[in-house]
């Protein structure tokens, strides 16, 4: 089929690599304008951008999604499916221009987690199992109809950025799948059941500094959900450190102590529990594994967090 796609990070990046290698013809991308980055506040191409160039594909960056050139455009071009990975919410006008639709990849097991941050959240929930699902997108954001799912299994200690990745090549994969399956009339469309949604709003700041009155298995969620990018972070002797790997200890003492150490770990209490920290980011250095950090960082039993 003519596909447009349209996205922006890493995660759209996998799946429309995907898609070239397909018998699928991509007649353009379309993602977000650059932005200012960096030290130099120089304009940065988006990944999708950098990717499309590379593979020599028309790239679109409308300001707005409304604009009457770049929605003639579109026209032009004479889409049969629009393909929607990660980017902003679609106006009707824009959505509802190719023959068959636009379809989105959703980083959940709709109707579970819609909104801007499914990994986040099933990963702050605790969740054992995860997926992505494909659907066509209408007015209402992540309500539309279910077109396939695919599921995982989360490991207890995996955290966002790995998580990421898996469901990257998992979305990928179904993505195209349900392409194909568009294209041989071969889908059947399932409304979603609204009582069982679940909300997943955009990460906040507030979210991140860890408190350590917390039990163990919320804290270690915590610092998961947030690895690599932004960090959950505590204060250490007055300053900021990210904490980015974790694992549940049963070792108690009182919350934000650190009640045990090794050359390779150190386990900080907890208001129930324990967690033993692996990762660590120090303001204004790079990740780096507790070893390294202990190798300048002498930390002595009973120094606390927070």
């Amino acid at each position: 089929m003519r596909l447009i796609f349209m996205g922006t990070p890493d995660f759209a990046v996998t799946a429309l690599d995907r898609i070239l290698a397909s018998d699928h013809d991509v007649l353009a991308v379309v993602t977000m304008p650059d932005k200012p980055g960096g030290r130099g506040l120089k304009l940065v191409p988006a990944p999708v951008k950098t990717f499309a160039i590379q593979h020599q594909l028309p790239v679109f960056q409308p300001e707005s999604l409304k604009n009457a050139e770049f929605l003639s455009a579109m026209r032009a071009l004479k889409p049969d499916l629009f393909v929607v990975v990660a980017f902003r919410i679609l106006p009707e006008i824009l959505f509802s221009l190719p023959f068959k639709g636009t379809i989105n990849l959703h980083g959940s097991l709709l109707p579970k987690y819609r909104g801007a941050a499914p990994i986040q959240w099933s990963l702050l929930n605790g969740d054992s199992e995860t997926g992505v699902t494909t659907f066509f997108i209408k007015k209402q954001v992540d309500t539309g109809n279910i077109l396939m799912k695919s599921s995982l299994k989360v490991d207890p200690d995996e955290t966002f950025g790995e998580l990421h990745d898996r469901m990257a090549v998992l979305g990928a994969d179904t993505l195209l799948k349900t392409i194909d399956g568009i294209g041989l009339n071969r889908l059947v469309p399932k409304q979603q059941d609204d009582s069982g949604a679940t909300p997943a709003p955009k990460i906040s700041p507030e979210m991140l500094p860890i408190d350590f009155n917390n039990d163990a298995r919320t804290v270690h969620n915590q610092i998961r959900a947030f690895s690599p990018k932004p960090g959950a972070y505590s204060f250490l002797n007055g300053h900021r450190v990210k904490l980015l790997k974790s694992h549940l200890s049963d070792q108690i003492g009182s919350g934000g102590e650190i009640i045990s150490r090794t050359n390779s770990s150190i386990t900080i209490a907890c208001g129930v529990g324990s967690v033993e920290i692996t990762e660590i980011q120090p303001e204004g250095k790079r990740s780096m594994t507790i070893q390294s950090f202990l190798a300048g960082n002498p930390l002595p039993l009973g120094v606390r967090f927070g």
